[in-house]
């Protein structure tokens, strides 16, 4: 089970062409990230299926400060005491799309991310990014664009996140540990 904070986190996981595996991505719309932890495990407690993995995906938005930063950093360890994966974003999850084409070290805002896709995808990001039909093809679009790489956004997210893991979470930035749920999808790729 996925259970995401946005469309775009679903229908990317939704996307991955597993065999041999059942991936229930659940869109939770934008919750707070402690509250999607909570639904997450409300959904598991009511849920009539027994799930192998369960995945948090949510990224860090810098609209309120410290009270954000609490969230970040409680939701995650909530997580991870309740033995659910997580793959999380600092700033956002257009980080790990973005690190398809280039590494980066310096902190970014959401909006970095949005122009530097819009010219890598020849799109608006910010107006069609996050459109359904957009977002449904997203995977496929990536996979088949000769200057993107998910090998190569692996390893860029591995080294952030390794050069950045013993800082509170909400001060790892810029880092994604969605390569670590990618990685779990692979091993059940059709070939």
């Amino acid at each position: 089970m996925i259970v995401c904070e946005g469309q775009t986190e679903k229908l990317y996981f939704e996307s991955f062409p597993v065999l041999g595996l059942k991936v229930e991505a659940i869109d939770l719309g934008g919750q707070s990230k402690t509250k999607l932890v909570d639904s997450t495990q409300k959904i598991l407690e009511s849920s009539e299926y027994e799930y192998d993995e369960v995945w948090c995906v949510f990224d860090m938005d810098f609209k309120n400060g410290a009270n954000q930063y609490a969230d970040f950093d409680n939701a995650i360890e909530k997580a991870i005491v309740l033995s659910y994966n997580v793959a999380y974003s600092n700033d956002s999850f257009e980080l790990w799309f973005y690190l398809h084409y280039n590494k980066i070290e310096a902190q970014q805002l959401r909006a970095f991310y949005y122009e530097q896709l819009s010219q890598k995808l020849g799109i608006n990001y910010e107006r069609e990014g996050k459109k359904y039909a957009f977002c449904k093809k997203l995977y496929s679009i990536l996979l088949n664009d000769g200057n993107a790489s998910q090998e190569r956004a692996i390893k860029n997210g591995i080294e952030l996140y390794e050069n950045q893991k013993y800082l509170v979470y909400h001060k790892q930035n810029p880092v994604t540990t969605v390569y670590k749920l990618v990685q779990t999808l692979n091993e059940n790729i059709r070939k």
